[in-house]
């Protein structure tokens, strides 16, 4: 069983929704997913979520910081509920912090079931990415 912010912390939950609560962020990315990205289940696998995520993430870190960058580190990754073969995925993300060299998003990946009917949240994050120039070494974010 999956372990709850309230159970670790004693605070709510940050990734629960009220129903009505629109997604943080921009749409970033739009998959529908299908039958080869399964589980043993027949629901979507996780790592599938994860790379959609890790993808969404990359490019509006790289908007933001005008070129290159790669994923440091991913916190706080909450599975809230299956996906189903031919649900679109919509991953939103939304630049929360920005240093000198890195950024934080805030990651949420929603879906529409079957493209159709209401839109609820199935995975959030936060992922660190760090601006890197053409030999990979990190280099300052530009500001804003």
């Amino acid at each position: 069983m999956a372990t709850t912010d309230t159970e670790t912390t004693g605070t709510q939950p940050t990734d629960a929704q009220p129903p009505n609560v629109p997604p943080r962020g921009e749409l970033s990315l739009r998959m529908v997913a299908m039958p080869a990205d399964t589980n043993a289940n027949g629901d979507i696998f996780g790592g599938w979520i994860m790379s959609l995520m890790d993808l969404a993430a990359g490019t509006a870190a790289a908007a933001r910081a005008k070129g290159r960058t790669a994923t440091a580190a991913v916190s706080h990754l909450s599975f809230l509920l299956p996906v189903k073969v031919g649900d679109v995925v919509c991953v939103y993300t939304e630049v929360i912090r920005v240093g000198r060299t890195s950024m934080s998003l805030a990651v949420e990946a929603w879906a529409l079931p079957r493209g159709l009917g209401e839109r609820h949240k199935v995975t959030a994050a936060e992922f660190v990415m760090v601006a890197v120039d053409a030999a990979g070494k990190p280099r300052p974010v530009p500001p804003a």
